[in-house]
């Protein structure tokens, strides 16, 4: 079956009169400026807007929700929803994360950062704990990482011999059907999003500290 991938291009005007020009001027000096895709032709018009005010655009990009990125810069995102900026905001604690929305703007608080990392070390002792561990891989392109999912595998055996590692494989992956499985805790090497979705979920990256 052929895929066709077709962009989605928010129909809000690009011409930069969405732009607040009195949010600008609360903007530090430098930014780092990311975007959705359909927030394509709004991110220039922003790009073009802070360059006339003086501020120096320090990387332009479009993030998705697999995206790692490690800047020293504050993060401008031109999008909507807290998906794509927790995500961000997880890797770049140290910078302010502010969403820029059609002229409303809203940033990513450090108690929602912090609500995260609890999350991250509860599911990191279940993993300690687990008997039964589940690693997940997505067959959408950008996301398939079967090698590493043969690799944890391997490297969790060597090191929990006593553990039992399944390899769950799918297109679409459904966290309201893990309750189907006698599975503790689900090692994610898809889109590190899943990890706030469940409780029962922890990405890779976070497992290697222990490997």
């Amino acid at each position: 079956m052929k895929i066709i991938y077709i962009e989605a291009k928010n129909k809000k005007e690009s011409n930069g009169e969405f732009i607040d020009e009195n949010f600008i001027k609360t903007l530090p000096n430098e930014i780092f400026l990311l975007y959705s895709i359909q927030f394509y032709n709004q991110a220039l018009a922003m790009k073009k807007a802070l360059e006339t005010s003086g501020i120096r655009v320090k990387g332009f990009q479009q993030v998705l929700g697999c995206t790692k990125l490690k800047t020293q810069y504050p993060i401008l995102l031109i999008g909507q929803g807290r998906f794509h900026a927790l995500n961000l905001a997880v890797q770049n604690p140290q910078n302010p994360l502010i969403i820029y929305d059609n002229g409303s703007s809203f940033v990513i608080t450090k108690k929602e950062i912090q609500e995260i990392e609890k999350k991250r070390q509860l599911s990191l002792n279940k993993f300690l704990h687990a008997k039964n561990i589940g690693i997940l891989v997505s067959t959408k392109p950008g996301q398939e990482n079967l090698k590493q999912a043969e690799e944890l595998q391997n490297k969790i055996n060597k090191k929990y011999p006593e553990k039992k590692i399944f390899i769950f494989i799918s297109n679409m992956i459904n966290t309201s059907e893990f309750e189907n499985f006698d599975i503790d805790i689900f090692i994610n090497t898809a889109c590190p999003g899943l990890a706030r979705d469940s409780s029962k979920v922890i990405n890779s990256d976070d497992i290697y500290q222990f490997l």
